[in-house]
């Protein structure tokens, strides 16, 4: 299982999901560009030594994660998607997050395999991405017995 991001914005965040990743099993994906130098000390601090023993893959556009992508693309989302307690996940899923600016464009939305969203309260339009990462991927691998 993997944790993809596209171009991430927010160094903490990153380094917050390398952390979980880390500690959780998953790789990471980083799909640039990124909104910071991936040496940014805020990034660092977040990982903390964590970071550092994640196994991390670094791609130079969308085009070229997709090109080395080998499992199901499930991209978490907050629009037209199937809630999370009624997905079933897979042990070679890529959970694919997008920027915390952006999201992701309609052609990475389209490329997508499967749609997630996390239940939220009424009035609620989205969380931090590293906590979505989290959430998701607790429960991804809580399903394929991890």
């Amino acid at each position: 299982m993997r944790v993809a991001l596209y171009q991430p914005d927010i160094a903490g965040n990153v380094g917050t999901i390398l952390r979980t990743a880390a500690c959780l099993g998953a790789g990471v994906d980083l799909i640039e560009p990124m909104g910071f130098p991936f040496g940014d000390r805020a990034l660092a601090r977040a990982g903390m030594d964590y970071a550092a023993r994640a196994d991390v893959v670094r791609h130079a556009d969308w085009d070229a994660f997709v090109a080395q992508a080998s499992g199901r693309i499930v991209l978490l989302t907050s629009t037209g998607a199937a809630d999370m307690p009624d997905t079933a996940f897979r042990s070679d899923d890529i959970l694919l997050l997008g920027s915390e600016g952006a999201g992701v464009p309609p052609s990475v939305h389209a490329r997508a395999d499967l749609r997630v969203r996390i239940p939220m309260r009424p009035g609620f339009r989205s969380l931090n991405v590293a906590m979505a990462a989290g959430i998701v991927l607790a429960e991804a691998r809580r399903q394929t017995g991890w």
